[in-house]
């Protein structure tokens, strides 16, 4: 008997030993992809910094013309945060509504629209372009854009400029409807995992439905929330197709973010666009490499800023419980 137990405490050893090895080298393997990524990256781009130093972060001019080559990422940089926070500010609130919709409503509306709304996320991101130039794109400039400039382009900066459809209004719009998705079915489950006596214990004290959620769902579910947003924010800083097919891609100057009805370009799309015809022998496809880079750092930024703050509030929480 003593034999067996030792045998099978034995096992368990091993068995623990295999699994804390396997989850050392998992979390060592993204640590070195992303490294290695970092590396790479900063070999490829050495070029364009030797020769363009942080002037090339806050430079404007682009020009890829051999003997004239110029490179500046700043209106890309700039593209790329406007076009996010654009999307991020109208997809956010229209994802939380949905699964607020879809977490209370009874299960034989809630199970159907929940699919849908994950069978939207599996759409690849050229369908949406594709969607949003030959079908939304006219709607959107005749039935908003012309009204908005018409009314308000010669009082309000960033409704100036004349509309044409491919800018930074309708890249914007697709971005936000590309991360709904996304950021709807997180947010749902979060929801979903609020224990329900806190929602019925709101109700009790006679609170309505959005009572409810304020004071009994939100708090409990503030941390994840956040998580879900990220999440979208990630996916809309680093989109590619569908912003390339729609946001105009302006080059240099003009591609600076002045009005929402004036084209510009992302860092995605400037290397979507120029990275075939890029020459290793000039500096034109260092340039890009560097607007990769710069464009990974970014990445890399947001998530650990959200980390921060979604660690700040949990301890916030902890604090509170235990008061």
């Amino acid at each position: 008997m003593v034999k067996a137990v030792s045998t099978t405490q034995k096992r368990r050893l091993n068995t623990d030993k295999i699994f804390k090895i396997g989850a050392t080298i998992a979390g060592v393997y993204v640590l070195v992809i992303i490294a290695l990524m970092i590396f790479q990256l900063t070999a490829e781009s050495y070029p364009i910094w030797e020769e363009e130093g942080f002037s090339f972060v806050t430079g404007t001019d682009w020009n890829a013309v051999e003997g004239r080559e110029s490179f500046g990422a700043l209106p890309y940089i700039l593209g790329t945060l406007v076009t996010a926070a654009l999307a991020m500010a109208i997809g956010v609130p229209l994802s939380i509504g949905i699964a607020m919709f879809i977490s209370d409503a009874p299960a034989k509306i809630g199970n159907p629209l929940g699919f849908v709304v994950e069978l939207l996320a599996a759409v690849p991101s050229v369908i949406y372009g594709l969607w949003g130039l030959f079908v939304f794109r006219e709607y959107f400039r005749d039935f908003i854009e012309k009204p908005l400039h018409a009314a308000f382009g010669d009082t309000v900066w960033f409704f100036s400029g004349a509309p044409f459809g491919l800018d930074i209004f309708t890249a914007s719009i697709i971005l936000a409807i590309m991360i709904i998705p996304t950021v709807s079915a997180v947010s749902r489950e979060i929801m979903k995992a609020v224990p329900q006596q806190q929602k019925e214990a709101a109700y009790m004290l006679g609170a309505t439905k959005w009572e409810m959620f304020k004071l009994a769902v939100f708090p409990y579910a503030k941390t994840g929330l956040i998580g879900a947003s990220i999440l979208g924010l990630g996916r809309a800083v680093g989109e590619t197709m569908a912003v390339t097919m729609l946001i105009g891609n302006a080059t240099g100057l003009s591609a600076i973010p002045s009005s929402l009805f004036k084209p510009s370009q992302t860092m995605s799309s400037i290397i979507a666009n120029e990275f075939v015809e890029a020459s290793p022998a000039s500096l034109h496809l260092p340039a890009l490499i560097g607007v990769a880079l710069v464009l990974l750092g970014i990445a890399i930024c947001i998530n650990v800023v959200a980390h921060v703050l979604v660690s700040r509030m949990l301890k916030i929480k902890e604090g509170a419980i235990n008061n």
